[in-house]
């Protein structure tokens, strides 16, 4: 990436599958074709090529079995090509289709969860300006609604929601709430619902802004919390799709709600990793990432796994362990900073910061 391109925040052109495979020296490939089989013969799990002929090469063997796909999968297509960006694909017991990819591909998709935290940050203090408009409307518009709904992902970490989880596995998030998981007392609202992964939300918000447009939404009738009212009148329950669709239209960005977890993890992380500032070895500080992570981890309701994987940017970490971050993260923020930023905390401020230079200097 060029340096000017970086500095200013210009997005780099979006690179479709086909073209991200190719970069890579993948092929992109589709289960809709022709693929491997796979069938149970006594003990043994035999593979059969595109022309049901069974497959005896050791090597192609090896590449498969590599997979691990597992024995209960169901519909097992397997691709017959080794650089395919996809592996394999199956059903499991839930008949919900399961995907095996090209180790290269699974890294290149990692990478691209952070790609655009940077430029999150800094249209971030433009969003706060618009969702705080956006509430000072009048009766509960689409806009209003749905500003409250990502100040609240903003402000209590909680996830957007997934109508299929909620049907499923009776787990919800913001936008597959029930009136039953929310009260509202005066300028208070109290959370008490299952999340994903079973985990057992209950706290408490004073806003009395949100609570206002919640207590609002709360007085319509049916079982969703969050509702607005369309041009024509009619209500409508809010989504998960909405949400992500309000984002994009206010920023003209490709941002989703999950953003907002993944800005907050990793201002998390380097605030964590501050109360470790120094160490003797580098298995200690190993064991202090271990640490901030867990912290971060409690506070987003994953496990240390997915958080590190997923919600904390690599450049926090790697920083940490080279011995370059609590510096960075630990000057003053100078007049000029504070009032471009004004809308951020100090601690994101210096979080950004830090970001944009690493990047810089990765990108020379």
């Amino acid at each position: 990436m060029k340096t000017a391109a970086l500095l200013n925040l210009e997005t780099p052109p979006v690179l479709d599958g086909a073209a991200q495979a190719k970069a890579q020296g993948l092929r992109y490939v589709s289960d809709q074709t022709p693929g491997f089989t796979r069938r149970k013969h006594g003990k043994h799990v035999l593979f059969f090529d595109t022309k049901g002929e069974h497959i005896r090469d050791e090597a192609v063997i090896t590449r498969i079995r590599k997979l691990a796909i597992p024995p209960a999968y169901k519909n097992v297509w397997i691709c017959p090509h080794a650089n395919g960006h996809m592996q394999a694909t199956g059903l499991d017991a839930r008949r919900r289709k399961q995907y095996r990819y090209h180790g290269d591909w699974r890294a290149l998709r990692e990478a691209s969860k952070f790609s655009h935290i940077l430029a999150f940050g800094e249209f971030l203090p433009k969003l706060r300006e618009i969702t705080h408009e956006h509430m000072s409307q009048r009766g509960l518009t689409r806009d209003k609604v749905l500003a409250t709904v990502v100040t609240l992902l903003e402000k209590t970490l909680i996830r957007v929601g997934n109508d299929e989880y909620a049907k499923t596995n009776k787990s919800y998030g913001l936008t597959t709430l029930h009136h039953k998981h929310v009260d509202v007392e005066g300028h208070t609202i109290r959370f008490r619902f299952r999340g994903k992964s079973g985990k057992e939300w209950n706290l408490k918000l004073a806003d009395r802004r949100i609570a206002r447009v919640v207590k609002a939404c709360a007085d319509i009738e049916g079982q969703e919390l969050f509702k607005y009212v369309d041009d024509n009148g009619t209500v409508r329950d809010v989504t998960s799709g909405d949400v992500n669709a309000y984002l994009q239209a206010v920023t003209g960005e490709p941002f989703t709600a999950k953003d907002f977890r993944t800005w907050t993890g990793t201002v998390l992380a380097a605030m964590a990793l501050q109360d470790y500032a120094h160490y003797d070895s580098e298995a200690q500080a190993k064991k202090n990432v271990v640490a901030a992570i867990e912290h971060v981890a409690k506070k987003l309701g994953n496990t240390p796994t997915v958080c590190r994987k997923s919600y904390i940017h690599p450049q926090i970490i790697d920083a940490y362990l080279d011995g370059s971050l609590i510096a960075q993260i630990s000057r003053d923020i100078d007049a000029s900073m504070q009032a471009n930023y004004a809308q951020l905390t100090s601690e994101e401020i210096l979080v950004l910061a830090f970001l944009k230079q690493r990047l810089h200097e990765n990108a020379i």
